[in-house]
């Protein structure tokens, strides 16, 4: 839901098929301005429908910045740089955050539960916190890895594909699992916690 489904996978895949495929018949220029008219067009498709612009806002933002690197190195595969870029930080301060004991997932999850501090003495939440966050470092490490490597070897249109298939799946794969695990292990965790307070 929050990536507006299977109309959101589209969405925010059509601007990179579109420059990988203008790229390999136009070259570079034609398919950043093309990248970016077909981000600005689903932006307008979604306003004429009445729909939430603020993931077409962000496609465009992305895609502008994706295409002005891409510009800047004269490069087509420097349209991915971003996204590389993006993966190795985002997976470097969720493996700092485990280094330091405030596993993001656990941050997270507790704040929006509003659950406070107190998770971080209990063990068992500990685990799985710490767990499941550095189930995301290797999701960002992975797909950062994979690109980096594609991207050395000029296989631009490969880095699409790559971009794609361990994009949106992996993560809805990986929010799921993170779900199921957090949320078993808080309902095994909670009649002991009752308990003890019962005891108290």
């Amino acid at each position: 839901q929050s990536i507006g489904g299977w109309r959101g996978l589209f969405d925010s895949g059509l601007p990179m098929v579109v420059f990988v495929a203008v790229n390999a018949v136009a070259k570079l220029t034609p398919a950043i301005w093309s990248a970016i008219g077909a981000a600005v067009v689903i932006g307008v498709v979604r306003l004429l429908r009445h729909e939430s612009l603020q993931q077409a806002a962000g496609s465009v933002f992305g895609v502008a910045i994706a295409a002005l690197i891409a510009e800047r190195t004269h490069q087509a595969k420097g349209f991915f740089l971003l996204g590389i870029w993006s993966s190795f930080a985002y997976g470097a301060v969720l493996l700092v955050s485990v280094l330091v004991r405030w596993p993001l997932v656990g941050v997270i999850w507790e704040y929006v539960e509003g659950g406070g501090s107190d998770w971080r003495r209990r063990s068992a939440m500990m685990r799985v916190y710490t767990a499941t966050t550095l189930g995301w470092v290797a999701v960002f490490a992975a797909r950062g890895l994979v690109q980096r490597f594609l991207y050395d070897h000029n296989r631009t249109g490969w880095l699409a594909v790559a971009r794609l298939a361990m994009g949106y799946p992996v993560t809805v794969g990986m929010v799921a699992l993170t779900l199921l695990w957090v949320r078993r292990v808080r309902r095994l965790a909670a009649p002991t916690e009752v308990e003890v307070e019962g005891g108290g």
